[in-house]
């Protein structure tokens, strides 16, 4: 059941997966929708949730490799900025890997963000960008270039960007 209503079944699945699917294309069509917008308003909170969680998957995937390590780091993050459960925070996180592979392009997820979110935590953003750059313990290229664009996109000047990063180097040696 969603929403007090039994799912429609098919013949091959139990809990109606063309439901599902259009559901899931809905909810990701209305998010990609006002990330589309030439001026998009701001976001409420789920989506701001979800625009961060997928930028997160998107560096993550950047370097061709989404290591559990990676996988790890996101839910963690997300659980303890959204004050989540380990559940919901994969449940988010799943859900920002679809939207990650349906979205156009980077560059509407750091506006939605950076239109919505106070500098000082845009900076908190940048720590958890990092926080999955350094997961795997590998400083990748392309994750690194992708970070350095997202920071600038966000607003976020290199001198913060970089002490975001020694903040994380520093509580994964400590």
């Amino acid at each position: 059941m969603i929403f007090g209503k039994r799912l429609p079944t098919s013949h091959n699945s139990p809990i109606g997966l063309d439901f599902i699917s259009t559901y899931i294309g809905i909810m990701f069509g209305d998010l990609l929708k006002k990330l589309i917008q030439p001026d998009p308003a701001p976001l409420g909170t789920d989506d701001a949730q979800l625009a961060l969680a997928a930028l997160m998957v998107r560096i993550a995937r950047s370097d061709g490799s989404y290591d559990p390590e990676e996988i790890t780091r996101i839910d963690r993050l997300l659980a303890n900025r959204f004050d989540l459960t380990p559940i919901e925070a994969g449940a988010l996180r799943g859900k920002a890997e679809q939207l990650e592979a349906e979205a156009p392009d980077t560059v509407r997820f750091t506006r939605a963000i950076k239109d919505t979110v106070a500098y000082e935590d845009r900076i908190g953003v940048v720590e958890a960008l990092w926080g999955v750059v350094l997961a795997d313990g590998v400083r990748d290229h392309e994750e690194d270039s992708l970070l350095r664009l997202l920071s600038n996109l966000l607003g976020v000047n290199d001198r913060d960007s970089n002490l975001a990063r020694q903040r994380v180097e520093a509580s994964q040696r400590g």
